[in-house]
């Protein structure tokens, strides 16, 4: 069984959309999966969909293209509630994009700031997005377990540099990896994949975005996790059972709500 890490399955919004996508998910021989928070409010709804479906896990948090909408900022308290509802295993997405930028920087590393400190309390794996803020990104990941001590977290769909990577694995990282894995134009993060030690890999769709080969440009599902799954499969040299059984069992290890 495969596992989607990642996916926003709110975003499947028409009359029974979200059931089909998730039906066929299962035939696809993704089990289970778990769907992202990205504002306060919406995290709230999602957990309701969780609740509609055993097999769908939730995350709250707020993106950082979304961080200056609402203000003040989401403390750590606030999130470390949210979690303790039995479908939240996890907190975020959360990070920086200096990409869109469309909040101010200090805003998002503020923001930033408040989701790891929300994971060290609970102990709950933080979903980090990481766009064209690598350095900042390993920097606060560094202060933030030097003043206050270790969390669990993830690099979601990782497309960023080796440094960001090796920063996030010797913290106790872990990567997890989408359709982008799959892009002709992806060398560099092939490259990259090949060196993460197999206990540290993850498997996502980000769907509706990111779609793999050979459904590059159509709308992503949590069904075409497995189209990833084999691509890191035959990076890595191993059969495609094995990489499902070792990113489903490095799923249960980071995110331990999902394993009780």
């Amino acid at each position: 069984m495969l596992i989607d890490s990642h996916c926003h399955l709110d975003y499947f919004n028409k009359p029974d959309e979200c059931a089909e996508v998730v039906a066929r998910a299962v035939a696809a021989g993704v089990g289970e999966m778990v769907t992202i928070g990205v504002t306060l409010a919406q995290s709230r709804e999602i957990v309701k969909l969780a609740e509609a479906f055993p097999n769908v896990w939730a995350t709250v948090g707020v993106h950082p293209n979304h961080a200056a909408e609402t203000l003040p900022l989401v403390t750590p308290q606030e999130l470390a509630e949210l979690t303790q509802h039995p479908k939240v295993i996890g907190i975020g997405e959360s990070g920086l994009d200096y990409f869109y930028d469309t909040a101010p920087q200090d805003i998002q590393r503020e923001n930033f700031r408040a989701h790891i400190r929300a994971a060290q309390i609970t102990q709950l794996p933080l979903c980090i997005h990481a766009r064209d803020a690598d350095d900042d990104i390993a920097a606060i990941l560094r202060e933030e377990t030097d003043q206050a001590g270790a969390f669990p977290f993830l690099l979601h769909c990782f497309s960023s540099t080796r440094r960001l990577a090796e920063a996030a694995l010797a913290l106790g990282g872990y990567l997890s990896f989408s359709g982008m894995l799959t892009f002709p134009k992806a060398p560099e993060i092939r490259e990259i994949a090949k060196d993460v030690p197999l206990d540290r890999l993850l498997v996502e769709t980000d769907s509706p975005y990111l779609a793999p080969v050979p459904f590059r440009g159509k709308r992503n599902e949590p069904a075409y996790t497995a189209y990833t799954a084999a691509t890191l499969a035959e990076l890595k040299g191993i059969s495609g059972d094995d990489m499902a059984a070792l990113t489903t069992r490095n799923f249960r290890t980071l995110f331990t709500k999902a394993a009780a």
